[in-house]
Parts: C-alpha cells; sequence; structure tokens
C-alpha cells in the first residue's frame, strides 16, 4: 500500500504558487478596460479587468504609476501594460501588476492630445483670465461650419425661435478631413471680418478620430488669438477637445452654442420688465428721500431766516434810533460848535507860544554864531593860503602878465609852430578875452 502524501495548508499551497507566479518574466499585455469605476478612494490605486475577446485578467495599476501616465482610465480603453504576475497571499488571487501603461490603437492618438493640452494649458491658453467676455446679449452672431450638414439648420432655426432679432452671418468651412483646420481658420478670419459680438464654431458628433480636427496645435491657438469671443459647440460628449478648452465657452452641441448667445425673447421681456420695475422703485425711494431731505431743509432755512431777519430788525431799530439818524444837522452844528472853540484856544495860545519861542531862539542863534566863526577860523586861514596858491599857478595870472595861449580850431593848445599851419583859423587866449586869428607864416625853432 503506497505512502499517504502529506496534506499542505492553504498558505504553503498559495506559497507554491506564488513562487511559481513569481518566476514568470516581465509580460507586456494588450487588453481592454472592464470593470473600471475610477481610482481607490482610500490608497488612489486602480483595480479593474484586462480583457479581450477570449479571457481576461484582474490588473493593478499603483496610484503612483498612474498619475505619471498622462491619461485617464476608462471602460473599453484600449490600453498597453508591462508588468508582472502576483499572487495576494491573503486570498489566493492572482493579479497582474502594471510597472507601466500606455494607451494602444486610439489610445495613442488620445496620448497625443492630453500632451498638447498639457502643454498649452502650461502657456495660460486655458486661464479663465484670459478668456474674453460674451455679451449677454448679442445681436450679431457668425456661424462657422459646414454647409453640407444640417448642423448650421439646427442653429438657424434654434436662433430664430429663441430671439428673431438675432442677425446670422455663416462661414462655410471643411470640418473633418485633410485640409480641415487651414479652412477652419479662414472662416473663422472671414467671420470676424464682420465684427460680431460672438463667433459660434460648431459641427456634430463623431468618432474620436473624425473629431481630430478640432485637436489641431495650429487650429487651437488661432481661435485662442481670436479677436471677438469663440463659443464651440461640438457634439462629441463626453470626450473635450483642444478648442474646447481655449474657446471662450464650451457647449456639449450646437444647439446648446446657439441658445448660450440668444436668450428667449420671453426672457428678455421678463427681465427688462423686472428691471424696470425694480428701476422705479429704486427711483421712487430716491426720490422720497430726497423730498424729506429738501423738506427738512426748506424748515431750517426758513427758521435761519426767521432769525437772520429779526435780528436785523433789531439792529435797525438801534442805528435808527441814534442821534445822528434822528438829527442829522445837530452833529454837524455840534462838530462846527468844537471847531470854533479849537480855533479860539489856539488864537489865545499861539502869540504866548511865539514870545517864548522867540527868546529861545534868539538865545540859540547868538550861540550858533559865535560857534561857527570859532569852528570856520582855522579852515578860513588854509583857504586863504590855498587860493594864493592856486592864484600863483593859475595860467590866467600868467596871461594877466601879457602872455597868451593859442588853440587850434578843435581847441587843442599849439604848444609847437609844428603843429599849425599857413591857413588855419587858430584861437588866441589872453589874460581878458579871446582873439580869432589865421596862421600867415611858421616859423620853427626857437622864440626868443
Amino acid at each position: 500500500m503506497a505512502a499517504k502524501e502529506e496534506a499542505l495548508s492553504v498558505h504553503e499551497a498559495v506559497q507554491i504558487a506564488s513562487n511559481q507566479v513569481s518566476s514568470i518574466p516581465m509580460l507586456t499585455v494588450v487588453g481592454e478596460v472592464s470593470g473600471f469605476r475610477s481610482p481607490n478612494a482610500r490608497s488612489g490605486h486602480c483595480y479593474f479587468q484586462l480583457k479581450d475577446e477570449e479571457s481576461s485578467l484582474d490588473a493593478i495599476v499603483w496610484k503612483g504609476i498612474y498619475q505619471s501616465c498622462g491619461f485617464e482610465l476608462r471602460d473599453g480603453l484600449k490600453i498597453q501594460i508591462t508588468g508582472n504576475f502576483n499572487i495576494y497571499k491573503a486570498s489566493g488571487k492572482m493579479s497582474f501588476v502594471a510597472k507601466r501603461i500606455s494607451v494602444a490603437g486610439e489610445g495613442l492618438l488620445r496620448q497625443q492630445v492630453d500632451a498638447l493640452a498639457r502643454k498649452l494649458q502650461a502657456e495660460g491658453l486655458m486661464d479663465p483670465e484670459r478668456k474674453r467676455k460674451i455679451p449677454r446679449f448679442c445681436t450679431r452672431i457668425a456661424v462657422v461650419t459646414s454647409l453640407s450638414g444640417s448642423v448650421i439648420d439646427d442653429v438657424k432655426r434654434t436662433l430664430a425661435r429663441r430671439n428673431p432679432l438675432v442677425e446670422i452671418q455663416v462661414a462655410n468651412c471643411k470640418v473633418q478631413g485633410e485640409g480641415a483646420p487651414e479652412s477652419i481658420m479662414a472662416a473663422l478670419d472671414l467671420a470676424a471680418s464682420v465684427q460680431p459680438d460672438a463667433i459660434l464654431l460648431v459641427r456634430g458628433g463623431g468618432s474620436f478620430e473624425d473629431l481630430m480636427t478640432f485637436n489641431d496645435e495650429a487650429l487651437a491657438r488661432h481661435v485662442a488669438s481670436m479677436p471677438v469671443p469663440v463659443i464651440c459647440g461640438i457634439g462629441h460628449e463626453p470626450d473635450t477637445s483642444i478648442c474646447d478648452m481655449v474657446s471662450d465657452r464650451r457647449c456639449s452641441t450646437p444647439t446648446a452654442a446657439a441658445e448660450s448667445v440668444a436668450p428667449a425673447i420671453d426672457d428678455l421681456a421678463k427681465v427688462t420688465a423686472d428691471r424696470s420695475n425694480r428701476l422705479a422703485l429704486s427711483m421712487r425711494r430716491i426720490l422720497e428721500g430726497e423730498r424729506d431731505g429738501l423738506d427738512g431743509l426748506s424748515r431750517r432755512s426758513h427758521t435761519a431766516a426767521r432769525a437772520t431777519l429779526s435780528r436785523l430788525a433789531e439792529r435797525l431799530d438801534v442805528v435808527a434810533g441814534s442821534h445822528c439818524l434822528s438829527n442829522p444837522g445837530a452833529f454837524l452844528e455840534e462838530r462846527a460848535a468844537q471847531i470854533n472853540l479849537t480855533e479860539e484856544r489856539l488864537h489865545d495860545t499861539m502869540p504866548r507860544a511865539l514870545a517864548r519861542h522867540r527868546g529861545d531862539l534868539d538865545r540859540e542863534a547868538r550861540r550858533l554864531s559865535g560857534a561857527g566863526g570859532r569852528l570856520l577860523r582855522p579852515y578860513q586861514a588854509v583857504l586863504e593860503r590855498s587860493a594864493g596858491t592856486l592864484d600863483a599857478l593859475s595860467p590866467l595870472k600868467v596871461l594877466s602878465r601879457g602872455y597868451a595861449i593859442a588853440r587850434d580850431g578843435e581847441g587843442h593848445v599849439i604848444d609847437s609852430a609844428s603843429k599849425a599851419s599857413v591857413g588855419d583859423e587858430i584861437e588866441v587866449l589872453l589874460g581878458e578875452g579871446r582873439i580869432g586869428a589865421r596862421v600867415t607864416s611858421v616859423s620853427e625853432g626857437s622864440g626868443e
């Protein structure tokens, strides 16, 4: 009888399986995400199934790897996972633990779109502060779309229904396929040239690949740089295109975009009526407040006027009772009497004052006369000596002894015969008087 095999504990059996599984090398697996809800609320790790048409396996993506992958997991997304199999010993459950994850197929396009979105966001093109303000009530709308579809008809019907006063301008363009971004940019420029209040960039739904036109970098930058607000209405929920992100407003459908710029005319009428009522009520309150203020001012003005008039009346009574007003002539008579009295007193005082001062003046005059003679005597002697000296040196003194001074026509003294010529008019200055003469001869040399 063969020996009975030794039984293993559950832990031992799981450990053996774990050892075998851990020896499997790192694998890269491609499959479709299934059963994914969202990252674990507590840990942030992701748990889901990776499946194909024949099989499925449990997959785990740790929090750090998921946050660095650059895209969001969702059911139906085809991804590529590189990792190892692992057995959780507590439950014996085998899972494929990711070391790296990336999108496969359509996912590659999504990765490119996500990378572009992060780039433009870092540049600030998606910042709310950059986006232009859209008027609440638009009167002129430009629609950029393909005229071959039903989208333009939906937009026109919506605008006509909600507010028939809105003016519509349409710019045709390609919204899909080769050359579509360039066509849309040209249509945007044409739409902006009519100076609308806003531009609607709209198209219907489609696959992710069909809508890649609206993920073009050049088109996104063009939308962000438009001189008027741009509203995107592209029917591709739940995805959001780059143009949606950089536009000034994003709507889920073309109809929603049209509704956002054209409030219903009934709503406008209601808003206008409400504002009119609020304005009237506000004006009424302002006028009542001003009326109360005016009444108070009027009362205070009347009180102040009465008090002022009363004070003025009292002052007038006092002034009217003064002697100068009741008898103006009496004031003049009083002043005349005072002047006459002053005149008499002045006549009586002047002779005595003059007599008193005359004696004083005589005494001072005698003293001044004596002092003046004494003070001038030394200077008089000096003056007499200086006058004698000056007289001795005076040319007139010399002239008085029979000498003369000859001068030419310009008044210059002729001190040499060489300074005169025959025929010159000269003047001869004598001790007394002058003689005019003409030179008849000139002899140079000593006058002896």
